[in-house]
């Protein structure tokens, strides 16, 4: 197996080399081999020469790479982030990245801020579309800063883009032995785009019998992660609101912190990172919480064929927050260093 790792920016580079290091124990651990290629992709290099995603890249990847490791990317020093777009929404238009995948899963009863839930509570997946929507920035703005400006952001939902995540979200639910997938949308206002998707996810859901099947509008769906989070198994949703769900969704689970996520096309190169940002304000500084990105990298692996270890990897995570080995913004004083040490040793074992 190869793989690509992508330190990015800001915390990235530390964060990542704390998931390597895991990775590797677990290479040990189970036997396997992983080669990998590190890119310096990121401010620093846009910065030097102007390079983001370079020509060719995305070819590489694809006859080259069986899964990419991605840190945080963005800086101040690059104003409108542009690196960053190219890098991050580059690979997923090109390599159609088209699955979201976002575990929202309670480690430990102590991580999150619901009072009384516990990890029994909240155990779900969401399913983002990540190639159309309001993100293919189609639109424009007439007459700048007059006061007759006008600005257009068009939502674009195509036939086969919202069939075939929604049709991801139920073979999920079926291969995993959950069993019912939950559609979020604004059908009530948003009247052309998310009339396709009720009519597709009914469609879909009869190919699909023994899944339950609920939709809800999303700030029902928003209300109900808060107050009643055990009705989800799986959600399904457009690119925009699981956008802002699935940061929801790491609230409840203990932080942006100890989020992790994959960008998937089935049976293809992929690409897995944490859901975090770059925080430059803590970059250089050690403090950074690594378990993000170690449980993205435990998503990589599952990706792989490597579930045994994936598995290890999450409750090598479970095990070092229940022995307070953490990191300050989960309760614990470890370093980052210190934290992804004391989890690739319970890997190892």
């Amino acid at each position: 197996m190869r793989i690509a790792i992508i330190p990015g920016d800001g915390i990235g580079k530390e964060v990542i080399a704390e998931a390597v290091r895991v990775v590797e124990a677990a290479e040990t651990a189970f036997g396997f081999s992983i080669e990998k290629t590190a890119f310096d992709w990121g401010a620093d290099r846009y910065l030097c020469d102007g390079t983001s995603l370079p020509d060719g890249a995305v070819e590489m990847f694809q006859n080259e790479y069986d899964a990419i490791l991605l840190g945080a990317v963005g800086d101040p020093r690059v104003p409108d982030n542009r690196h960053a777009a190219d890098i991050l929404l580059g690979l997923r238009f090109k390599l159609d990245l088209y699955v979201n995948l976002r575990p929202v899963k309670l480690l430990a009863d102590s991580l999150t801020p619901l009072k009384g839930r516990t990890c029994a509570d909240i155990d779900f997946v969401v399913l983002r579309e990540n190639t159309e929507g309001l993100y293919t920035f189609m639109g424009g703005i007439f007459k700048k800063g007059t006061p007759d400006e006008i600005a257009i952001q068009e939502e674009v939902n195509t036939r086969k883009g919202v069939e075939r995540i929604i049709e991801a979200a139920f073979d999920l639910a079926e291969r995993t032995g959950r069993r019912k997938v939950t559609l979020a949308d604004k059908s009530n206002a948003m009247t052309y785009g998310h009339d396709l998707w009720r009519r597709a996810f009914k469609e879909v859901g009869e190919r699909h019998p023994t899944i339950e099947t609920n939709a809800q509008y999303i700030d029902a769906t928003a209300m109900f992660m808060v107050l009643d989070p055990g009705q989800y198994d799986v959600i399904v949703t457009n690119n925009l609101f699981g956008d802002i769900i699935t940061d929801l969704g790491a609230a409840l689970q203990g932080g942006l912190g100890v989020a992790g996520s994959g960008n998937i096309n089935p049976g293809r190169v992929s690409l897995f990172e944490p859901v975090h940002g770059s925080a430059p304000q803590f970059a250089g500084k050690n403090v950074a919480n690594p378990i993000g990105s170690v449980l993205a990298a435990g998503l990589m692996l599952e990706h792989l064929g490597q579930k045994s270890a994936a598995d290890a990897i999450e409750r090598a995570v479970v095990e070092a927050i229940n022995d307070g080995k953490l990191t300050k913004d989960v309760g614990g004083s470890l370093s980052t260093t210190e934290a992804g040490a004391a989890i690739a040793a319970r890997v190892r074992a």
